[in-house]
Protein backbone atom coordinates (compact mmCIF):
# COMPACT_ATOMS: atom_id res chain seq x y z
CA UNK A 1 0.00 0.00 0.00
CA UNK A 2 1.01 3.61 -0.53
CA UNK A 3 0.01 6.47 1.74
CA UNK A 4 -0.09 10.11 0.64
CA UNK A 5 -1.04 13.46 2.10
CA UNK A 6 -4.63 14.20 0.97
CA UNK A 7 -3.89 17.88 0.31
CA UNK A 8 -1.18 16.74 -2.15
CA UNK A 9 -3.57 14.77 -4.38
CA UNK A 10 -3.39 17.15 -7.36
CA UNK A 11 0.41 17.36 -7.19
CA UNK A 12 0.62 13.58 -6.86
CA UNK A 13 -1.58 12.88 -9.91
CA UNK A 14 0.36 15.45 -11.91
CA UNK A 15 3.59 13.57 -11.11
CA UNK A 16 2.11 10.11 -11.79
CA UNK A 17 0.27 11.00 -15.01
CA UNK A 18 0.64 14.47 -16.52
CA UNK A 19 4.42 14.86 -16.15
CA UNK A 20 5.32 11.27 -17.11
CA UNK A 21 7.17 11.12 -20.43
CA UNK A 22 6.89 7.92 -22.51
CA UNK A 23 10.69 7.80 -22.70
CA UNK A 24 10.91 7.53 -18.89
CA UNK A 25 7.97 5.13 -18.67
CA UNK A 26 9.61 2.75 -21.15
CA UNK A 27 12.54 2.32 -18.73
CA UNK A 28 10.25 1.19 -15.90
CA UNK A 29 8.12 -1.88 -15.30
CA UNK A 30 5.19 -1.80 -17.80
CA UNK A 31 2.05 -0.73 -15.93
CA UNK A 32 3.99 1.02 -13.14
CA UNK A 33 1.68 4.12 -13.07
CA UNK A 34 -1.38 1.85 -12.79
CA UNK A 35 0.20 -0.23 -10.02
CA UNK A 36 1.05 2.93 -8.06
CA UNK A 37 -2.51 4.29 -8.38
CA UNK A 38 -3.89 0.94 -7.24
CA UNK A 39 -1.55 0.83 -4.22
CA UNK A 40 -2.84 4.31 -3.28
CA UNK A 41 -6.42 3.00 -3.65
CA UNK A 42 -5.57 -0.02 -1.45
CA UNK A 43 -4.45 2.23 1.41
CA UNK A 44 -7.60 4.39 1.14
CA UNK A 45 -9.65 1.17 1.20
CA UNK A 46 -7.64 -0.02 4.24
CA UNK A 47 -8.49 3.16 6.19
CA UNK A 48 -12.05 3.17 4.77
CA UNK A 49 -11.74 6.67 3.26
CA UNK A 50 -14.66 6.65 0.81
CA UNK A 51 -14.45 10.35 -0.08
CA UNK A 52 -10.78 10.31 -1.07
CA UNK A 53 -10.85 7.00 -2.93
CA UNK A 54 -13.48 8.39 -5.29
CA UNK A 55 -11.66 11.70 -5.57
CA UNK A 56 -8.40 9.89 -6.44
CA UNK A 57 -9.93 7.67 -9.13
CA UNK A 58 -11.95 10.48 -10.72
CA UNK A 59 -8.90 12.76 -10.59
CA UNK A 60 -6.74 10.09 -12.23
CA UNK A 61 -9.24 9.60 -15.05
CA UNK A 62 -9.47 13.36 -15.57
CA UNK A 63 -5.65 13.71 -15.74
CA UNK A 64 -5.37 10.89 -18.32
CA UNK A 65 -8.02 12.50 -20.56
CA UNK A 66 -6.45 15.96 -20.26
CA UNK A 67 -2.94 14.63 -20.97
CA UNK A 68 -4.06 12.90 -24.17
CA UNK A 69 -6.16 15.86 -25.35
CA UNK A 70 -3.35 18.33 -24.67
CA UNK A 71 -0.23 16.40 -25.69
CA UNK A 72 -1.24 13.18 -27.35
CA UNK A 73 -3.63 13.91 -30.21
CA UNK A 74 -1.17 12.63 -32.82
CA UNK A 75 1.31 10.94 -30.47
CA UNK A 76 0.88 7.16 -30.77
CA UNK A 77 3.40 6.47 -28.02
CA UNK A 78 1.72 8.70 -25.42
CA UNK A 79 -1.68 7.21 -26.29
CA UNK A 80 -0.25 3.68 -26.03
CA UNK A 81 1.30 4.43 -22.63
CA UNK A 82 -2.08 5.46 -21.23
CA UNK A 83 -4.10 2.75 -22.98
CA UNK A 84 -1.78 0.17 -21.41
CA UNK A 85 -2.04 1.74 -17.94
CA UNK A 86 -5.80 2.36 -18.10
CA UNK A 87 -6.27 -1.32 -18.92
CA UNK A 88 -3.81 -2.41 -16.22
CA UNK A 89 -5.76 -0.38 -13.61
CA UNK A 90 -8.99 -1.93 -14.94
CA UNK A 91 -7.48 -5.42 -14.57
CA UNK A 92 -6.31 -4.58 -11.02
CA UNK A 93 -9.80 -3.41 -10.00
CA UNK A 94 -11.11 -6.79 -11.20
CA UNK A 95 -8.28 -8.98 -9.87
CA UNK A 96 -8.43 -7.44 -6.37
CA UNK A 97 -12.21 -6.95 -6.18
CA UNK A 98 -12.70 -10.16 -4.21
CA UNK A 99 -14.97 -11.59 -6.93
CA UNK A 100 -14.12 -15.31 -7.37
CA UNK A 101 -14.22 -15.23 -11.21
CA UNK A 102 -11.20 -12.91 -11.22
CA UNK A 103 -9.12 -14.90 -8.70
CA UNK A 104 -8.43 -18.14 -10.59
CA UNK A 105 -4.80 -17.18 -11.31
CA UNK A 106 -4.11 -15.14 -8.15
CA UNK A 107 -1.61 -16.26 -5.52
CA UNK A 108 -2.55 -16.53 -1.83
CA UNK A 109 -0.66 -13.27 -1.22
CA UNK A 110 -2.57 -11.49 -4.02
CA UNK A 111 -5.91 -12.68 -2.60
CA UNK A 112 -4.85 -11.19 0.77
CA UNK A 113 -4.39 -7.84 -1.02
CA UNK A 114 -8.04 -7.71 -2.19
CA UNK A 115 -10.07 -4.59 -1.37
CA UNK A 116 -11.97 -4.96 1.90
CA UNK A 117 -14.39 -2.02 2.13
CA UNK A 118 -15.26 -0.62 -1.28
CA UNK A 119 -17.08 -1.92 -4.34
CA UNK A 120 -15.41 0.01 -7.17
CA UNK A 121 -17.06 -1.99 -9.98
CA UNK A 122 -18.80 1.18 -11.31
CA UNK A 123 -15.37 2.60 -12.18
CA UNK A 124 -14.54 -0.47 -14.28
CA UNK A 125 -17.14 0.64 -16.84
CA UNK A 126 -15.71 4.17 -16.86
CA UNK A 127 -12.12 2.91 -17.33
CA UNK A 128 -13.26 0.57 -20.11
CA UNK A 129 -14.92 3.50 -21.93
CA UNK A 130 -11.75 5.62 -21.58
CA UNK A 131 -9.70 2.69 -22.94
CA UNK A 132 -12.01 2.41 -26.00
CA UNK A 133 -11.61 6.15 -26.63
CA UNK A 134 -7.79 5.94 -26.45
CA UNK A 135 -7.75 2.75 -28.58
CA UNK A 136 -9.80 4.44 -31.31
CA UNK A 137 -7.47 7.43 -31.17
CA UNK A 138 -4.46 5.12 -31.76
CA UNK A 139 -6.04 3.40 -34.80
CA UNK A 140 -7.11 6.77 -36.25
CA UNK A 141 -3.56 8.18 -36.07
CA UNK A 142 -2.14 4.97 -37.59
CA UNK A 143 -4.65 5.09 -40.45
CA UNK A 144 -3.76 8.72 -41.15
CA UNK A 145 -0.06 7.80 -41.24
CA UNK A 146 -0.39 4.85 -43.65
CA UNK A 147 -2.95 6.51 -45.95
CA UNK A 148 -0.57 8.57 -48.15
CA UNK A 149 1.49 5.55 -49.24
CA UNK A 150 -1.20 2.90 -49.20
CA UNK A 151 -2.10 2.81 -52.92
CA UNK A 152 1.47 3.12 -54.15
CA UNK A 153 2.68 0.36 -51.82
CA UNK A 154 -0.08 -2.17 -52.42
CA UNK A 155 -1.26 -1.49 -55.99
CA UNK A 156 1.59 0.19 -57.86
CA UNK A 157 4.67 -1.49 -56.35
CA UNK A 158 6.11 -4.09 -58.73
CA UNK A 159 7.74 -6.77 -56.60
CA UNK A 160 7.82 -9.38 -59.37
CA UNK A 161 10.44 -8.26 -61.89
CA UNK A 162 9.96 -8.71 -65.64
CA UNK A 163 6.31 -9.71 -65.36
CA UNK A 164 4.99 -7.00 -67.65
CA UNK A 165 6.01 -3.78 -69.30
CA UNK A 166 2.89 -1.98 -68.12
CA UNK A 167 3.11 0.79 -65.57
CA UNK A 168 -0.05 1.91 -63.80
CA UNK A 169 -0.81 5.57 -64.35
CA UNK A 170 -0.53 7.63 -61.15
CA UNK A 171 -4.06 8.49 -60.11
CA UNK A 172 -4.68 12.10 -59.20
CA UNK A 173 -7.73 13.22 -57.31
CA UNK A 174 -10.09 10.51 -58.55
CA UNK A 175 -13.49 11.19 -57.06
CA UNK A 176 -14.66 8.63 -54.55
CA UNK A 177 -17.69 8.25 -52.35
CA UNK A 178 -18.04 10.30 -49.20
CA UNK A 179 -15.60 9.21 -46.53
CA UNK A 180 -13.23 7.48 -48.95
CA UNK A 181 -10.08 9.51 -49.50
CA UNK A 182 -8.62 7.95 -52.61
CA UNK A 183 -6.09 10.55 -53.66
CA UNK A 184 -2.63 9.16 -54.33
CA UNK A 185 0.43 11.35 -53.87
CA UNK A 186 2.72 11.33 -56.89
CA UNK A 187 6.01 11.88 -55.04
CA UNK A 188 6.27 8.35 -53.61
CA UNK A 189 8.53 5.93 -55.46
CA UNK A 190 6.63 2.64 -55.98
CA UNK A 191 9.93 0.76 -55.58
CA UNK A 192 10.29 2.01 -52.00
CA UNK A 193 6.63 2.34 -50.99
CA UNK A 194 6.02 -1.26 -49.87
CA UNK A 195 9.17 -1.36 -47.72
CA UNK A 196 8.13 2.02 -46.32
CA UNK A 197 4.70 0.68 -45.35
CA UNK A 198 6.17 -2.42 -43.67
CA UNK A 199 8.66 -0.19 -41.80
CA UNK A 200 5.75 1.95 -40.54
CA UNK A 201 3.88 -1.14 -39.34
CA UNK A 202 7.01 -2.42 -37.56
CA UNK A 203 7.47 0.95 -35.83
CA UNK A 204 3.83 0.89 -34.66
CA UNK A 205 4.28 -2.67 -33.37
CA UNK A 206 7.43 -1.81 -31.40
CA UNK A 207 5.71 1.17 -29.72
CA UNK A 208 2.71 -0.98 -28.73
CA UNK A 209 4.98 -3.66 -27.26
CA UNK A 210 7.29 -1.22 -25.50
CA UNK A 211 4.60 -0.09 -23.05
CA UNK A 212 3.36 -3.59 -22.25
CA UNK A 213 0.08 -3.56 -24.16
CA UNK A 214 -1.62 -6.98 -24.01
CA UNK A 215 -0.95 -9.09 -27.16
CA UNK A 216 -4.72 -9.47 -27.74
CA UNK A 217 -5.10 -5.69 -27.93
CA UNK A 218 -2.12 -5.33 -30.28
CA UNK A 219 -3.68 -7.91 -32.62
CA UNK A 220 -7.03 -6.09 -32.54
CA UNK A 221 -5.31 -2.81 -33.45
CA UNK A 222 -3.61 -4.42 -36.47
CA UNK A 223 -6.84 -6.13 -37.48
CA UNK A 224 -8.33 -2.63 -37.75
CA UNK A 225 -5.32 -1.28 -39.67
CA UNK A 226 -5.32 -4.25 -42.08
CA UNK A 227 -9.04 -3.66 -42.73
CA UNK A 228 -8.22 -0.04 -43.58
CA UNK A 229 -5.40 -1.11 -45.92
CA UNK A 230 -7.72 -3.60 -47.62
CA UNK A 231 -10.56 -1.08 -47.99
CA UNK A 232 -8.28 1.65 -49.36
CA UNK A 233 -6.59 -0.62 -51.90
CA UNK A 234 -9.78 -2.38 -53.08
CA UNK A 235 -11.70 0.91 -53.43
CA UNK A 236 -8.88 2.25 -55.57
CA UNK A 237 -8.74 -0.87 -57.71
CA UNK A 238 -12.49 -0.61 -58.39
CA UNK A 239 -11.99 2.87 -59.86
CA UNK A 240 -8.96 2.10 -62.06
CA UNK A 241 -9.28 0.25 -65.35
CA UNK A 242 -5.48 0.40 -65.79
CA UNK A 243 -5.15 -1.91 -62.77
CA UNK A 244 -7.63 -4.56 -63.87
CA UNK A 245 -5.62 -7.13 -65.82
CA UNK A 246 -3.88 -10.45 -65.15
CA UNK A 247 -0.29 -9.31 -64.52
CA UNK A 248 -1.32 -6.44 -62.23
CA UNK A 249 -3.41 -8.93 -60.23
CA UNK A 250 -0.24 -10.97 -59.70
CA UNK A 251 1.77 -7.94 -58.61
CA UNK A 252 -0.89 -6.82 -56.13
CA UNK A 253 -1.20 -10.39 -54.76
CA UNK A 254 2.55 -10.41 -54.17
CA UNK A 255 2.35 -7.08 -52.29
CA UNK A 256 -0.54 -8.26 -50.09
CA UNK A 257 1.40 -11.47 -49.36
CA UNK A 258 4.17 -9.32 -47.83
CA UNK A 259 1.59 -7.90 -45.39
CA UNK A 260 0.41 -11.42 -44.51
CA UNK A 261 3.97 -12.58 -43.88
CA UNK A 262 4.70 -9.51 -41.76
CA UNK A 263 1.65 -10.31 -39.58
CA UNK A 264 2.83 -13.92 -39.15
CA UNK A 265 6.36 -12.79 -38.28
CA UNK A 266 4.93 -10.59 -35.49
CA UNK A 267 2.77 -13.52 -34.23
CA UNK A 268 -0.37 -11.40 -34.61
CA UNK A 269 -2.46 -14.47 -35.49
CA UNK A 270 -1.57 -16.25 -32.22
CA UNK A 271 -4.31 -14.45 -30.25
CA UNK A 272 -7.15 -15.64 -32.50
CA UNK A 273 -7.93 -12.14 -33.79
CA UNK A 274 -7.96 -13.24 -37.46
CA UNK A 275 -5.88 -10.25 -38.54
CA UNK A 276 -5.04 -11.68 -41.99
CA UNK A 277 -8.69 -12.53 -42.77
CA UNK A 278 -9.45 -8.81 -43.04
CA UNK A 279 -7.36 -8.80 -46.26
CA UNK A 280 -9.57 -11.39 -47.98
CA UNK A 281 -11.60 -8.93 -50.14
CA UNK A 282 -8.47 -7.53 -51.86
CA UNK A 283 -6.90 -11.02 -52.03
CA UNK A 284 -10.02 -12.36 -53.77
CA UNK A 285 -10.04 -9.37 -56.14
CA UNK A 286 -6.49 -10.27 -57.25
CA UNK A 287 -7.50 -13.92 -57.65
CA UNK A 288 -10.42 -12.82 -59.82
CA UNK A 289 -8.04 -10.84 -62.04
CA UNK A 290 -5.83 -13.92 -62.43
CA UNK A 291 -8.60 -16.52 -62.83
CA UNK A 292 -9.57 -18.11 -66.14
CA UNK A 293 -12.84 -16.54 -67.28
CA UNK A 294 -14.64 -19.11 -69.41
CA UNK A 295 -18.25 -20.16 -68.87
CA UNK A 296 -17.32 -23.42 -67.12
CA UNK A 297 -15.39 -21.36 -64.53
CA UNK A 298 -18.51 -19.52 -63.32
CA UNK A 299 -19.25 -21.75 -60.25
CA UNK A 300 -15.59 -21.76 -59.14
CA UNK A 301 -15.29 -17.98 -59.44
CA UNK A 302 -18.51 -17.42 -57.46
CA UNK A 303 -17.29 -19.73 -54.67
CA UNK A 304 -13.80 -18.18 -54.67
CA UNK A 305 -15.11 -14.60 -54.27
CA UNK A 306 -17.29 -15.09 -51.18
CA UNK A 307 -15.81 -12.03 -49.40
CA UNK A 308 -16.42 -9.71 -52.37
CA UNK A 309 -19.75 -8.02 -52.94
CA UNK A 310 -21.59 -8.95 -56.14
CA UNK A 311 -21.30 -5.35 -57.39
CA UNK A 312 -17.52 -5.50 -56.85
CA UNK A 313 -17.18 -8.79 -58.79
CA UNK A 314 -19.19 -7.40 -61.73
CA UNK A 315 -17.29 -4.09 -61.66
CA UNK A 316 -13.89 -5.85 -61.81
CA UNK A 317 -15.06 -8.09 -64.67
CA UNK A 318 -16.35 -5.08 -66.61
CA UNK A 319 -13.07 -3.21 -66.08
CA UNK A 320 -10.93 -6.25 -66.96
CA UNK A 321 -8.51 -5.76 -69.87
CA UNK A 322 -6.91 -8.77 -71.62
CA UNK A 323 -3.15 -9.04 -71.09
CA UNK A 324 -2.46 -9.44 -74.83
CA UNK A 325 -4.16 -10.21 -78.15
CA UNK A 326 -4.18 -13.95 -77.36
CA UNK A 327 -6.36 -13.56 -74.26
CA UNK A 328 -10.08 -13.27 -74.90
CA UNK A 329 -12.09 -10.35 -73.56
CA UNK A 330 -14.61 -11.03 -70.79
CA UNK A 331 -17.82 -11.66 -72.73
CA UNK A 332 -21.16 -10.08 -71.73
CA UNK A 333 -22.57 -13.64 -71.63
CA UNK A 334 -20.00 -14.63 -69.01
CA UNK A 335 -20.83 -11.59 -66.86
CA UNK A 336 -24.56 -12.39 -67.15
CA UNK A 337 -23.92 -15.97 -66.01
CA UNK A 338 -22.02 -14.66 -62.97
CA UNK A 339 -24.92 -12.29 -62.21
CA UNK A 340 -27.48 -15.10 -62.51
CA UNK A 341 -25.45 -17.41 -60.28
CA UNK A 342 -25.10 -14.66 -57.63
CA UNK A 343 -28.66 -13.37 -57.89
CA UNK A 344 -29.66 -14.37 -54.35
CA UNK A 345 -26.54 -12.78 -52.89
CA UNK A 346 -27.18 -9.60 -54.90
CA UNK A 347 -30.77 -9.36 -53.61
CA UNK A 348 -29.58 -9.78 -50.03
CA UNK A 349 -26.95 -7.06 -50.53
CA UNK A 350 -29.54 -4.71 -52.10
CA UNK A 351 -31.83 -5.28 -49.10
CA UNK A 352 -28.97 -4.32 -46.77
CA UNK A 353 -28.07 -1.29 -48.94
CA UNK A 354 -24.53 -2.57 -49.50
CA UNK A 355 -22.38 -0.15 -51.51
CA UNK A 356 -19.76 -0.78 -54.19
CA UNK A 357 -16.92 0.76 -52.17
CA UNK A 358 -15.85 -0.51 -48.74
CA UNK A 359 -16.43 1.82 -45.79
CA UNK A 360 -12.99 3.10 -44.77
CA UNK A 361 -14.48 4.48 -41.53
CA UNK A 362 -15.82 1.10 -40.33
CA UNK A 363 -14.53 -0.01 -36.91
CA UNK A 364 -14.58 -3.49 -35.37
CA UNK A 365 -15.98 -3.79 -31.84
CA UNK A 366 -13.17 -3.67 -29.25
CA UNK A 367 -12.71 -6.35 -26.57
CA UNK A 368 -10.51 -6.07 -23.49
CA UNK A 369 -10.05 -9.63 -22.13
CA UNK A 370 -9.22 -9.86 -18.41
CA UNK A 371 -5.46 -10.23 -17.95
CA UNK A 372 -4.34 -10.59 -14.31
CA UNK A 373 -0.78 -9.72 -13.30
CA UNK A 374 1.63 -11.74 -11.15
CA UNK A 375 3.04 -8.64 -9.40
CA UNK A 376 3.51 -8.80 -5.64
CA UNK A 377 2.82 -5.26 -4.38
CA UNK A 378 4.95 -5.83 -1.28
CA UNK A 379 8.03 -6.13 -3.51
CA UNK A 380 7.22 -3.21 -5.84
CA UNK A 381 9.58 -0.25 -5.51
CA UNK A 382 9.00 3.16 -7.08
CA UNK A 383 11.96 4.12 -9.30
CA UNK A 384 13.86 7.29 -8.34
CA UNK A 385 13.56 8.51 -11.96
CA UNK A 386 9.76 8.70 -11.60
CA UNK A 387 9.19 12.48 -11.18
CA UNK A 388 10.19 12.63 -7.47
CA UNK A 389 7.29 10.34 -6.60
CA UNK A 390 9.18 8.66 -3.72
CA UNK A 391 9.04 12.04 -1.90
CA UNK A 392 5.22 12.25 -2.24
CA UNK A 393 4.23 8.79 -1.03
CA UNK A 394 5.11 6.42 1.79
CA UNK A 395 4.99 2.65 1.58
CA UNK A 396 2.97 1.05 4.38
Amino acid sequence: MLEYSKDQEEKLLKSIITDLKPRIASQMLPGMPAYIVFMLIRHLDHINDDKNVRSLIQGGISHIKKTIKKRGQTDIELKTLWLSNTLRLLHCLKQYSGEPQFQAESTVKQIEHCLRNFDLSAYRRVLSDIAVWIYQGITKVMEEEVQPGLVVALLEHEGIGGLSGDKPRPMRGRAGSTGNDLDTPTHLDPKEALDGLLTQLTRFHLVLQKHGLDPEIISQIFRQIFYYLCAGSLNNLLLRKDMCHWSRGMQIRYNIAQLEQWARDQNLEDTGSKVIDTLLPIIQATQLLQARKSEEDVPGICDMCDKLRVSQIIKILNLYTPADEFEERVSPAFVRKIQNKLQERAMEEAKNQVTLLMDTKFSFAVRFPFNPSNINFAELEIPEMYNNLPTLVRKV
